[in-house]
């Protein structure tokens, strides 16, 4: 008779061994803790906030309910045509980036060799590292009057405004686009391009028919990145976006220069809105398996 040799585990590997449930219920209920309190409790606090008014003499919030708040986003056209130009530049920069990625994601994983597809991915994270002001100032020097693209363009340089802040946001975001359709591309097995070449397909048709249907999933999740970034994002439109105004810059306006906090946060009920509605349409597409 063979003896069983003796169990290494500790006192809390083996309380939680044949118990996959309760460990899992364990380790979890921190993070859940933590998402239901200070993010969702956040939410509540600010959906609250933009029915309560500011007194008008002392400056000071007053929780009193009031929809002058909400009835302001509708009213006034100036909101309106913020919140338009904002979910504009974000869908804008979201199909930018897409169709950027696409190509070098493709490349990345079918054609680069092992070592060049590590240098590839070094080159496409290596941006996250930096500072995100630094690359946004980069961005800066590049667009001014008489600047690099401005030399080598021979005066052709977009300048400060709208069309930089789509630049830079692009830019900024590419990463976030490349990483999950290049995973995307890797799923693909090789031997349906070769199925789709024996059978004459062309590389046009090839692409429509067999690619796309099969990366849609992982572009929709890198959208969901890119769009809501773009949506919410206020500094990059600050440095290189000259008089634009984006919604978070009307927000951050509210909530600093005017010390309107109620209306700062029925403002920002528009960007909670917009991705919300994105999530759920992402969703239908399966992108969420895939983020």
């Amino acid at each position: 008779m063979t003896s069983r040799a003796p169990s290494r585990r500790g006192p809390v590997s083996a309380f939680f061994a044949g118990r996959p449930r309760l460990r899992l219920g364990v380790l979890l209920t921190p993070p859940l803790l933590w998402l239901l309190v200070a993010y969702l409790g956040s939410i509540a606090v600010l959906l609250v906030t933009a029915f309560w008014s500011v007194n008008g003499f002392t400056g000071a919030v007053q929780p009193d309910f009031t929809l002058a708040n909400l009835q302001n986003l509708v009213s006034d056209p100036l909101y309106r045509e913020v919140a338009l130009r904002t979910l504009l530049v974000a869908l804008g920069v979201t199909v930018i980036d897409a169709v950027v990625a696409f190509p070098i994601a493709f490349y990345m994983s079918k054609v680069a060799s092992p070592r060049a597809r590590i240098a590839l991915l070094v080159a496409v994270t290596t941006p996250l590292w930096a500072s995100y002001l630094v690359k946004a100032y980069a961005w800066r020097i590049l667009l001014e009057p008489n600047g690099p693209i401005d030399i080598v363009t021979g005066g052709h340089s977009p300048g400060y405004g709208l069309p930089a802040t789509v630049i830079t946001l692009a830019y900024l975001w590419l990463p976030y686009m490349i990483i999950p359709v290049f995973a995307g591309f890797d799923r693909v097995p090789d031997s349906l391009f070769e199925a789709s070449a024996d059978l004459g397909a062309g590389t046009g048709r090839t692409v429509r028919s067999i690619v796309l249907p099969l990366v849609f999933p992982a572009i929709a999740a890198g959208s969901i990145f890119t769009f809501s970034l773009s949506f919410g994002d206020y500094i990059a439109v600050t440095i290189v976006g000259g008089k634009t105004q984006l919604l978070a810059n009307l927000i951050y306006g509210q909530l600093v220069t005017a010390n309107n906090q109620p209306l700062a946060a029925a403002l920002s009920i528009v960007p909670l809105v917009a991705i919300i509605l994105y999530l759920l349409a992402m969703r239908r597409t399966g992108a969420l398996e895939n983020v």
